[in-house]
């Protein structure tokens, strides 16, 4: 499975997003740190769920690097854009 597949997966398990939005932008990044020509080493994510309300910025950050545990490890970057 891919990476975005599986960011993909792992967010639709964990939050149940009403909406959801995995990008990989890698290719926008060559030449940069982090890219290595294989691609999936850089995504934006936009994801709204219904579990995010109440939440700060920093707590929906940390809750979605959470549910993708070792999946972080395998990217270079990952943009976040979060709300309920």
């Amino acid at each position: 499975m891919s990476v975005r597949a599986d960011i993909e997966t792992t967010l639709r398990e964990a939050f149940d997003p009403s909406y959801l939005v995995v990008e990989d932008d890698s290719d926008s990044h060559r030449g940069h740190a982090g890219h290595d020509g294989r691609g999936e080493s850089h995504f934006n994510v936009k994801i709204r769920a219904a579990g995010f309300q109440g939440m700060t910025r920093v707590a929906q950050h940390r809750a979605v690097h959470k549910a993708l545990g070792d999946i972080v490890g395998r990217i270079h970057a990952l943009a976040l854009d979060i709300g309920a």
